[in-house]
């Protein structure tokens, strides 16, 4: 049963990243047709952003299908991480996007080369990709909040900001049809600056999980749960890692001394199937300890 639906999730997050891929294959011919055509920077670059969008929309499909496979001799904590590592190759091709067009930007502000063609295309191909990434935004959000996919969680913020840089370019058009045609080259540095902004983002969080950093929320949410049983007079040495949609928790637990092996067991279970519940895809490695060792180890050294 177990098998069946991780299978069943696995094929869920693959359907919604090679969707993702379509829609980006889609967007980014229909942009850079026309932006070659009226030769709009701020269509042009959307063109190029959806480019990468289509480079990192692959990057995560595959990364998808093999973030799921099982632990075996070589990786013992599975092939989570690999997710992650996707993350930050979007990261890497959004400051890419960001350098050519602010490059392109400023140097056509500065040589006033503007001059723009307006064509009812230019309206149509942005109003399109804005109507295609807020649905693919949606869609990509859902599925990786119900599987804990942090690919599928940069795609759909990824996707989007490309619905606000969008607007941004929509806005530079309607500039440019009433003569200012500046505004076209200055709506693209606001494209930039708005994935500088994903970027870093997306970034810092791909950094933390492949450097181990703490999860703050998930060390809050087992701190409560341990605090809700009696049976636990105090616990120290918690340490959680995750690894694409899997969490590592490994947490020492002091119980009263007088506890057979059987009643320590079934307690152990049970915090571990409402830990489960609360953070899916987690395993709890706990190490329980009598309280008052100290005390205890005193004592048997004085028997001596």
């Amino acid at each position: 049963m177990a098998k069946e639906l991780k299978n069943a999730a696995l094929k869920e997050k693959k359907d919604a990243a090679l969707l993702s891929v379509v829609a980006a294959v889609i967007l980014t011919g229909f942009k850079l047709v026309v932006g070659l055509v009226t030769n709009s920077l701020g269509i042009l670059s959307e063109a190029l952003h959806s480019g990468l969008d289509l480079v990192a929309a692959i990057i995560t499909y595959f990364s998808v299908r093999v973030s799921d496979r099982p632990a075996d001799k070589n990786h013992h904590y599975g092939h989570g991480k690999i997710e992650n590592f996707s993350a930050l190759m979007e990261t890497i091709l959004l400051l890419i996007t960001c350098t050519w067009i602010i490059y392109e930007a400023i140097n056509r502000l500065v040589t006033h080369e503007t001059d723009i063609k307006i064509s009812v295309w230019s309206y149509i191909v942005v109003i399109t990709s804005i109507i295609i990434d807020i649905n693919r935004s949606r869609m990509l959000s859902k599925v990786a909040k119900k599987h804990n996919s942090q690919a599928l969680e940069a795609d759909a913020l990824h996707f989007s900001t490309d619905i606000w840089s969008s607007a941004v370019v929509l806005f530079g058009l309607i500039c440019a049809n009433f003569g200012f045609f500046a505004a076209d080259s200055i709506a693209a540095l606001v494209v930039a600056a708005i994935v500088l902004l994903v970027s870093y983002k997306l970034g810092k969080k791909a950094i933390d999980v492949l450097l181990d950093r703490a999860p703050q929320d998930v060390i809050g949410m087992v701190e409560n749960t341990l605090s809700t049983f009696p049976e636990v007079k105090k616990f120290h040495r918690l340490k959680v890692r995750t690894a694409g949609a899997d969490t590592f928790i490994k947490v020492n637990i002091h119980l009263n001394p007088e506890l057979s092996l059987l009643e320590v067991h079934q307690l152990c279970d049970k915090i571990e199937n409402t830990v489960h519940e609360l953070i899916p895809r987690s395993e709890l490695y706990l190490h329980p300890e009598p309280e008052n060792l100290e005390h205890i180890d005193k004592e048997n050294n004085e028997l001596k």
